[in-house]
């Protein structure tokens, strides 16, 4: 399940894409347009802002902006930042693999070939980059 704080994150890159035109724009202000709880939304930023995929910009004008060109921001990423693995299980991640305990043979095993073959089916749909999402 995806969680808030991804969900979140999702909505405030797409929210900066979105309103280019008033960048930088303060937490405040999202928050209230995005209806995300504000100190939820600072954590979040802080995230975003450690992995450079927002910059924050100081002064009675500051605020946030993307630090990235939005075609090389992908919802994959996002959920990654946030959340860590986007696989299910641990021996089919691509960046967090862990091998299982309990596995013997991970070559044979049937339940790693299924959530192997989810996890490509789920991170083809969601490597869509943040204009590909605005456009859906």
């Amino acid at each position: 399940m995806l969680s808030k704080r991804a969900k979140y994150a999702i909505k405030t890159i797409l929210f900066l894409f979105e309103n280019k035109d008033i960048v930088p724009v303060s937490a405040k202000y999202i928050s209230e347009k995005e209806n995300i709880p504000y100190k939820f939304l600072e954590n979040i930023l802080r995230d975003l802002r450690t992995h450079q995929v927002v910059k924050s910009t100081r002064g009675p004008v500051g605020g946030y902006s993307l630090a990235k060109d939005p075609n090389d921001i992908t919802v994959t990423q996002l959920m990654r930042i946030i959340d860590g693995p986007v696989a299910l299980i641990p021996c089919v991640s691509e960046k967090f693999y862990e091998a299982c305990g309990e596995c013997e043979d991970e070559e044979t095993c049937r339940i790693r070939k299924l959530f192997f073959e989810l996890r490509s089916e789920m991170v083809g749909v969601l490597n869509k980059s943040i204009v590909e999402l605005s456009n859906l």
